[in-house]
């Protein structure tokens, strides 16, 4: 397939875009469709409040980009206005481009579109959307498929890092289930991973977020097929016609695991298609390798290629990235934010690092989510030996109260034990306090969180 200029049809007509700029191009997603426009010989600019590593790699693909918001960021040959959905409507660039009748589009309605180009293979759950995505990308990279993949991380091995532009019929990506964003996408294979709750400030709970899945999986009715987690209870209520299922119950899946054993630094899995071994740990990341696995099988991978990518694979940019050794302690660095993924990776360092303290300096992400799973967060952050909570990291556009904060945690923390370990960090420069304080030669120190706390474990190495 030949991507020399992609043609989008809106409001009734057809247009080739020549000039896109991006608000908030500095996101993992935004800035790997930002890579897919640069490939397709589009020039593109975009704005972002923190200019990082991620907009210095733009700029040195070609990308205008601007530090802060403004109309005038806005060339005159922009045509087409990217955005986050956590940018408002009020932004000064998106009210910019309505005055000047530049249309606007979020990140995932483009992907949407670019969707109906490609046999689209859709990610998406709560956890696990990264790592699932980039073992099939590899996987199907491998065996010859030239896929296009988007990521959201940065996966060794992929010279664009978070996106890689094949000329093959497929197309990989995550599909965020955010404001029902994965319903955009028009798909020919659905992975799902798991389904919790999250993301309640759109969501009214659980059963609206599985209806919502409901309606992604619908989509595939008679033309594509589902691979979904039977273990998972959240998944479990949903009607899927032609489900792949994979999972630990040889008699209810079609891919499964019987035995794992676990050893420094690996895992092996027994399965029914044969043995597999695996350089990540945490049952979890099985879980995963079993999801990309059982897709990329269905689409004629080969085993052994299957069970080579996932023998070479090392992880991913934030998912459970071992960044360095600072005063004798392993440091981890993770993107984890949801109550079941911060016990598993917990689970994992304690699994892959036998007999040693775990140190966790975790930043909440949105004051939204820290509230609604507040229980939720006080029976699984004290799992580590000590404990850092930093300050919420707030989510421009996300939440409009704030009437919790990381230090209503430690207090309730301590309220259940009074002897935990656990201390309230007001900012980052506070969390790097603490961990000069706390952490001595051989301990593991988990950083984690979807916001900055990730410069913690990067300054501190």
């Amino acid at each position: 397939m030949t991507h020399v200029r992609f043609v989008l049809d809106w409001a009734g007509m057809f247009q080739t875009y020549k000039h896109v700029h991006f608000v908030g191009i500095g996101g993992i997603g935004m800035s790997a469709l930002a890579k897919w426009f640069l490939h397709e010989g589009v020039k593109v600019s975009g704005s972002d409040l923190h200019l990082s590593t991620v907009t210095h790699d733009l700029e040195t693909r070609g990308a205008k980009i601007y530090s802060g918001h403004a109309g005038a960021n806005l060339a005159e040959s922009v045509d087409l206005l990217i955005y986050s959905p956590a940018v408002p409507d009020t932004n000064l660039e998106r009210v910019a481009a309505r005055e000047r009748g530049i249309p606007e589009r979020t990140n995932f309605e483009v992907l949407g579109e670019i969707s109906k180009s490609f046999s689209t293979i859709v990610v998406s759950g709560t956890n696990g959307k990264s790592t699932t995505t980039a073992m099939l990308g590899l996987m199907l990279e491998a065996a010859g498929y030239d896929p296009t993949v988007l990521v959201g991380s940065f996966v060794p091995g992929f010279k664009d890092g978070n996106f890689r532009h094949g000329g093959g019929r497929f197309f990989v990506v995550e599909g965020c289930e955010y404001r029902a964003n994965m319903l955009q996408f028009h798909p020919e294979m659905i992975i799902l991973t798991n389904i919790e709750e999250d993301h309640l400030d759109y969501y009214r709970g659980l059963a609206h977020i599985q209806e919502t899945f409901q309606i992604f999986v619908d989509k595939l009715k008679g033309q594509g097929m589902v691979v979904v987690n039977a273990d998972d209870p959240g998944s479990a209520v949903l009607k899927v016609n032609r489900p792949v299922t994979y999972g630990a119950s040889r008699p209810n899946t079609t891919y499964a695991f019987s035995e794992r054993k676990t050893a420094m630094g690996s895992q092996t899995i027994r399965t029914n298609v044969g043995e597999l071994e695996l350089q990540i740990p945490g049952e979890f990341n099985v879980y995963n390798a079993l999801a990309a696995m059982s897709a990329a099988l269905e689409l004629g991978v080969p085993f052994e290629t299957c069970r080579r990518i996932l023998k070479d694979f090392r992880g991913i940019w934030r998912r459970f990235e071992r960044v360095g050794v600072w005063k004798g302690a392993d440091i981890i660095t993770d993107y984890g934010h949801h109550p079941s993924a911060i016990k598993q990776t917990i689970e994992a360092a304690r699994e892959f690092f036998p007999g040693r303290r775990i140190v966790l300096c975790y930043q909440p992400h949105q004051h939204d989510r820290t509230k609604k799973l507040f229980d939720e967060f006080i029976e699984t952050l004290p799992l580590a030996d000590h404990l850092i909570l930093a300050e919420i990291y707030d989510v421009a556009g996300r939440n409009k109260e704030h009437d919790v904060s990381s230090g209503d945690l430690v207090e309730a923390i301590l309220k259940n034990d009074p002897g935990k370990d656990v201390r309230y960090a007001q900012d980052l420069p506070a969390a790097e306090f603490h961990l000069r304080e706390i952490v001595q030669p051989g301990d593991v120190i988990l950083v984690m969180g979807a916001g900055d706390i990730d410069e913690v474990a990067r300054k501190l190495i």
